[in-house]
């Protein structure tokens, strides 16, 4: 599983050709959980509370970029890097 993003010890995933909903994977210390691109939403998994805020955030601010991956990995084109939330301003 590609990784598209890295950040704080945070690192996110997404499958190619993945299922719907649109959504990619946040992985931390041991904890992983899949979020949809949408709204941020954790939709199975956990981590813990201040990555999980860090990762919203991020999700949100990224949204565009996250669905153009989406739909890179549905048409299995290579997918592109993204900016971690250390580098937002």
């Amino acid at each position: 599983m590609p990784v598209v993003s890295l950040f704080f010890g945070i690192v996110i995933r997404m499958y190619f050709d993945g299922h719907p909903p649109p959504h990619f994977h946040a992985s931390y210390q041991g904890f992983e959980a899949f979020v949809r691109i949408e709204d941020g939403e954790i939709t199975r998994g956990s981590l813990p509370r201040k990555p999980t805020r860090i990762v919203q955030q991020w999700a949100l601010d990224h949204g565009p970029e996250l669905m153009a991956n989406w739909q890179r990995g549905g048409a299995l084109t290579p997918l592109e890097m993204i900016a971690g939330a250390d580098q937002d301003d």
